[in-house]
């Protein structure tokens, strides 16, 4: 089978099925670390390369046309984010965030959704009014209203 037509494959039923549900997780570096390296694995396994071949890993992915799963996962928490705000205020999801959360003990504090989209919108240097727009595409994809 063509590298193309693995890849096409890899981005249509793989990674979805790798991904399902992580708009929702509270994911740490550890466990992000364990996605990439489980993708790379099939990349890798898919492209007939051994880790012994020393065939670098952006080279492999070049050659699927895939992005790092890092950047599609927060890609897909980002576009939750902004899908749950743009809800009404008395949306079942917009009130859940609002839910009160019991007080925590010793230690480090447990990573939270809303701690894990903070960074990720500190990281790609959003604000909350951006995620609240609306896409461009759907924009442009509704019809003009009858006169």
């Amino acid at each position: 089978m063509p590298i193309k037509t693995k890849g096409k494959v890899y981005k249509t039923a793989v990674r979805p099925a790798l991904m399902y549900g992580s708009e929702c997780w509270a994911i740490k570096k550890a466990q992000e670390q364990r996605v990439h390296v489980n993708e790379m694995k099939m990349l890798r396994w898919a492209a007939g390369v051994t880790r012994l071949d020393k065939v670098r890993n952006e080279y492999i992915r070049g050659s699927f046309k895939v992005a790092p799963i890092s950047e599609k996962l927060t890609e897909q928490r980002l576009r939750w984010y902004g899908h749950v705000m743009r809800r009404e205020e008395n949306h079942v999801l917009r009130r859940a965030l609002n839910l009160p959360y019991r007080r925590r003990g010793l230690g480090r504090p447990p990573a939270t959704w809303w701690s894990t989209i903070s960074k990720d919108m500190e990281r790609a240097q959003l604000n909350k009014q951006t995620t609240q727009d609306r896409p461009s595409w759907r924009m442009r994809t509704r019809r003009a209203d009858p006169k």
